[in-house]
């Protein structure tokens, strides 16, 4: 039972560093680009 519950302790950690690892090693920077449309007013 206690190897069980070790190796789940290990598989949780592991887990939680290769996902702080992809949080701050992965690019998460969005593509920018300007968007410009007209826009016609109805003012009466």
């Amino acid at each position: 039972m206690w190897r069980l519950i070790k190796a789940l302790v290990v598989l949780g950690l592991i887990g939680f560093i290769a996902l702080t690892g992809y949080a701050y090693l992965g690019d998460y920077a969005p593509e920018t680009r300007e968007i410009t449309q007209p826009v016609t007013l109805d003012v009466d």
